[in-house]
């Protein structure tokens, strides 16, 4: 099937500004909507059921898997987490893109799934950059930012994964350019034809992709 709306998966290590860019982009673009991802970890304070994620029991996450209900899923540090199929599916067909805020394993999985799927990797100017922006961040001991950065560097080297780049150095530049990236997605041949079907018609046009 065809659908109107695309999906984008946005990769980052920590402290390459990804969720930053991301809320700037929904403030900014009503026509794209933030897959909340579905897991079974206990609520932190202050997060909220189908906000920061949508909370459910292990039986009701695993009865949900094996429905084929997640696009893809992980189990992480003894907690399940998973992206919902349906919930996308509905979304592109009514032609809003959807953004999935993933790491680099579920966005190799997506893709596998949907090869259409655009990959986008957040990366830092430098890696000192990246681990100047954790410590001034101030929310981590010394350790943790090491762990951070290291593990930042093995995420680095899949970037050749992905189909395209932007490098955080300046904000306003890196968002301008997923911007950028978004509306080239929706200019694609196979969405602009499943959006105008009367014109395709007229044209003669096919769109032979499932």
């Amino acid at each position: 099937m065809t659908y109107t709306g695309s999906m984008l998966m946005v990769v980052a290590p920590s402290g390459a500004g990804k969720s930053s860019l991301v809320n700037a982009l929904l403030k900014q673009d009503a026509g794209i909507g933030l897959s909340v991802s579905f897991t079974t970890r206990a609520p932190r304070p202050g997060e909220v059921n189908g906000r920061e994620y949508n909370f459910l029991s292990e039986a009701e996450f695993l009865e949900r898997k094996e429905a084929g209900d997640f696009l893809e899923w992980a189990k992480v540090h003894g907690n399940y987490y998973g992206t919902s199929k349906s919930w996308i599916e509905s979304q592109m067909k009514n032609g809003r893109d959807v953004i999935l805020e993933i790491d680099w394993q579920g966005a190799r999985q997506v893709q596998a799934i949907i090869p259409e799927a655009i990959w986008i990797f957040i990366l830092p100017p430098s890696i000192q950059a990246l681990e100047d922006r954790l410590k001034h961040r101030a929310q981590d001991d010394e350790a943790t930012i090491q762990k951070r950065v290291a593990a930042a560097k093995e995420e680095l080297t899949h970037v050749a994964e992905a189909n395209y780049l932007v490098i955080n150095d300046d904000f306003e530049t890196a968002l301008a350019e997923l911007n950028h990236v978004v509306l080239a997605s929706r200019l694609r041949k196979n969405s602009q034809l499943a959006r105008h079907q009367k014109l395709a018609q007229e044209l003669g046009a096919t769109n032979n992709q499932k």
